[in-house]
């Protein structure tokens, strides 16, 4: 994962820890993780089935899904939320290929342990920086969640699945890592230890698009974290692997169906 957290900017941001009484309504343009430290609640949503949570557990949206919360316990929830924000508006292909919603109690990942142990004591503290270090903590915990779906299995399609693939995860690390290489389909195939005919027809299956797509979308998303940074157009098309402007711009264009200044102009 190595090249999304290079690439592509991940942050946390704490905007509540306490107790809560009273029904809530949580939507935004970001992700969202609630860590439930006690108390039970249901959660309604368009997009799933009411979730009855009793046990202490941690609810991660990766992507904006709008949520609510009905507290049914008498003394409250004590609980943390925070936005979530993995660079889904830049296109990152890491966003797209994790689950609608994660539930999942604390005691089936005891690996979190620690670090909740310490987020909560930070959350329900009043010790100066605490909100600082709340944060750095959370953005901790969501690369402890990505490993944590990766290595169970529960993610069959998508890129996520490919990096499950051992051959695969070997030419998706060097494509991360190294967009403006020109790679070609034989030398994706030799760091794959396989045959072109078969990484093709297995890149596909496995991430649902070919290999030539899947380069074409990254650099794009590349692009577009990069234009948040105020980059010059040409630096960024040298970054990235385009002979020049012009080449990026028409590429950019073929998925976005904007020019990256009309796209930049909407951030």
């Amino acid at each position: 994962m190595l090249g999304f957290f290079k690439h592509y900017s991940v942050s946390a941001r704490t905007f509540y820890t306490g107790q809560l009484c009273n029904s809530e309504l949580f939507d935004s343009n970001k992700g969202h993780l609630h860590l439930i430290k006690s108390g039970k609640l249901t959660v309604s949503s368009p997009f799933h089935a009411p979730l009855n949570i009793s046990k202490p557990s941690l609810l991660f949206y990766p992507q904006s899904t709008p949520h609510s919360f009905d507290v049914i316990d008498i003394t409250g929830v004590d609980l943390v939320c925070a936005t979530i924000d993995i660079g889904s508006s830049a296109g990152n292909p890491l966003a797209k290929a994790l689950p609608q919603f994660l539930l999942l109690p604390f005691h089936i990942h005891p690996e979190l342990s620690d670090t909740l142990t310490l987020l909560f004591k930070e959350a329900f503290d009043t010790k100066c920086g605490r909100l600082v270090a709340i944060d750095n903590l959370t953005e901790y915990l969501l690369i402890q969640l990505l490993r944590y779906i990766l290595d169970s299995g529960q993610a069959t399609a998508g890129l996520l699945a490919g990096m499950g693939d051992k051959r695969l995860a070997k030419t998706l690390l060097a494509i991360h890592e190294q967009p403006q290489r020109n790679w070609t389909l034989e030398s994706l195939a030799y760091l794959a230890g396989m045959s072109r005919a078969s990484f093709a027809l297995h890149f596909r299956k496995t991430l649902g698009i070919t290999p030539g797509g899947y380069i074409a979308q990254w650099r794009v998303g590349l692009v577009k974290e990069l234009l948040k940074k105020d980059l010059p157009i040409n630096l960024i098309a040298h970054e990235v692997g385009y002979g020049s402007s012009s080449a990026l711009s028409r590429a950019f264009h073929t998925y976005t169906g904007m020019s990256p200044r009309d796209w930049k102009s909407l951030d």
